[in-house]
Order: C-alpha cells, then sequence, then structure tokens
C-alpha cells in the first residue's frame, strides 16, 4: 500500500487550522559555503518544535468516534509523543506513550504537559513497539506509530509538499532535497509530494554513521537493521530498521543516502544558531551537517535541506555551543 499526491493534499488540508507554515530561509554564509542556492525548511519553527504534529494529527482526527474514545498508545524517544500528547489535547483524545527513561528532559517534560501520560522503557534492554502494544491491547486503544501508517506519511509529507509551494513561488526548483530519516515516515510522504511535482529533483537521506539503515537498505533492496550497539548524540533518529510502508516508497523515489559524524552534526548546531539564528536538535541538524562537511556537490545547485526538530535539552545544548 502507497500513497500519492492526493492524500498529500488532502492532510494539507485537515492540518491547514493546526500546523504552522515554516517559511524557506536563505543564507548568505550557507550559500557561500555551498557554492550555490541553499534553501532551508525550519521544522524547528513548527508547533511542539517538530514536524510530527503533522502525520500524528492527520492520522488521529480520521479515527471514528468509538476508536477515539478508547484512547491511544504510541512509542517515541519525544518529539513524536509530544505531537501526539497535543493532538489528544486538540481532539480530546487521551494519549499515553512508551518512552525511553534516557530520553532528552525537555521532551518528557513537554509530553506530561500536553497531556500525555509518559510510560517509561530502557532503550537498550526493552523493546518499545512490544511495551505499546501490550498497553494497547490491556485498554482496548488505538495505535498511533511514528511513522508506519499511511496517514501518518501523508502527514509528514506536507513538509515536502510546502516545500515545492515555496520554491514555486520564489521562480526555482530544487535540483536537490536533504531530509533527516529515521523510520522514513518525513522524507517517505515528502518523496511523493516533491517527485509528484519535479521528477527530476533527487530526494537524499541524512543519516547519523552506524545508523544508517536506510542507506544500506537502499543499495541492497531490502530491510536491514542497524546494529544494537550503535550509538549516536541524533536521538530522533534512532529507528533500529526502515519501515515496512516507508521502505516501499523511498525505494522507489529516493537518491542514495548520506551520512554523518556526531562531530558534524556538532558543527552544524552550531552553525544554525550563530548564522541563522535558530535551535536545532542533533537529529534535526543531520542535513545541514551535509551540506557543510560537502557530502554531495552543491556548487552552482538548488539545494533545499529540512531541519526536522529543535527539542534539544539546555545543558547538552550549550556544551556543543562551547565546544569547537
Amino acid at each position: 500500500m502507497k500513497i500519492n499526491l492526493r492524500d498529500v493534499e488532502s492532510a494539507a488540508a485537515r492540518l491547514s487550522e493546526i500546523s504552522v507554515l515554516t517559511p524557506l530561509l536563505t543564507s548568505h554564509e550557507l550559500d557561500d559555503l555551498a557554492g550555490g542556492r541553499v534553501f532551508v525548511k525550519p521544522e524547528c519553527l513548527q508547533r511542539t518544535g517538530s514536524f510530527k504534529i503533522r502525520g500524528a494529527y492527520n492520522m488521529m482526527s480520521r479515527l471514528q468516534p468509538g476508536q477515539a474514545g478508547r484512547g491511544v498508545v504510541a512509542w517515541s524517544s519525544g518529539n513524536h509523543a509530544q505531537v501526539v500528547a497535543a493532538a489528544g489535547t486538540l481532539l480530546g483524545i487521551r494519549t499515553a506513550i512508551v518512552m525511553p527513561e534516557d530520553a532528552p528532559r525537555v521532551k518528557l517534560e513537554n509530553t506530561r504537559r500536553l497531556g500525555g501520560e509518559p510510560i517509561l522503557y530502557d532503550r537498550f534492554s526493552g523493546d518499545r513497539e512490544a511495551i505499546a502494544r501490550e498497553v494497547a491491547a490491556e485498554r482496548g486503544a488505538e495505535l498511533v506509530p511514528s511513522y508506519d501508517h499511511l496517514d501518518i506519511i501523508a502527514g509528514q509529507g506536507t513538509v515536502g509538499l510546502e516545500v515545492m509551494r515555496q520554491c514555486g513561488e520564489k521562480g526555482v526548483t530544487p535540483d536537490q532535497v536533504l531530509i533527516p530519516c529515521g523510520g522514513g515516515g518525513l522524507i517517505a510522504g515528502s518523496a511523493v509530494a516533491i517527485r509528484s511535482v519535479a521528477p527530476g529533483t533527487t530526494v537524499h537521506p541524512v543519516e547519523p554513521e552506524d545508523m544508517d539503515d536506510t542507506a544500506r537498505s537502499l543499495r541492497t533492496g531490502r530491510r536491514v537493521a542497524n546494529d544494537p550497539s550503535a550509538r549516536s548524540i541524533c536521538d530522533a533518529l534512532q529507528a533500529a530498521t526502515p519501515g515496512r510502508l516507508t521502505f516501499e516508497i523511498n525505494r522507489e523515489l529516493l537518491a542514495e543516502g548520506i551520512t554523518v559524524s556526531d562531530r558534524e552534526v556538532e558543527d552544524a548546531m552550531r552553525f544554525t544558531f550563530r548564522n541563522l539564528k535558530l535551535v536545532v536538535e542533533p537529529g534535526g541538524a543531520v542535513a545541514l551537517a551535509a551540506i557543510l562537511a560537502r557530502k554531495l556537490e552543491t556548487k552552482d545547485k538548488v539545494t533545499v535541506i529540512v531541519l526536522s526538530g529543535g527539542n534539544v535539552d539546555v545543558e547538552p545544548f550549550v556544551r556543543i555551543l562551547r565546544a569547537e
């Protein structure tokens, strides 16, 4: 099963009064470094600080009254948790989210503040999806996956739809779009919108080193998993393997994957703060990191990058800013 441009456009209509139309920014410093034109889509300015409200609200708003009345259960490292809680409050739906004990404090606190019920587990010994399914079965609740659901994918795809509309208003067509990739929902939905409007535009997933399951899956043509011992500061991009539905879309629409190191991510976070005056979390900064580290050709090209989130605790963010 897949989605098409009409599904993304329908999601955009549902989100018209809910999500923020984030701008498409430019930076002279970034253009100079790239040797071309770079446009930045800052989803760190989105409601709850990440793109994920788009997919969660799109799915939850389509639940039948009986389903909504029994509540929903999700699993998340933090960003999806917050948007499920926020969407639940907006829609009057009870929400519970399975979250790792070591999730950034800001994400845990915001999930509670927004009306969600965090259920904590050990990310290195527990299976968050199994725990969520068990809780949902006990409560008769609906599961809200973070990426592997067609309504979620369509909602996330409104990022790509907005990118193409905003580029059109500027009279440009991107040569390439770089998007952070964990489970693949954001890039799958966005690729549907982008490639439907501009078939010649390439769409690249960007992942942390050693957590490049999508890049490796694209090369082999089948879903492969990350090494369970792999670690990264990019907590938002630590899916174990590409989603089943997302990979069916991504293997047809995506160009080769790009990986970046934690150090390159930290450089991108500092650049974003100092030059764009934005706070971006590690996972949200990987596409910019790929540009700054010259992981692909940008000279004389039009490149769009997505900053997918900005939920980072103060202490590690300040530590990264001070380090060189």
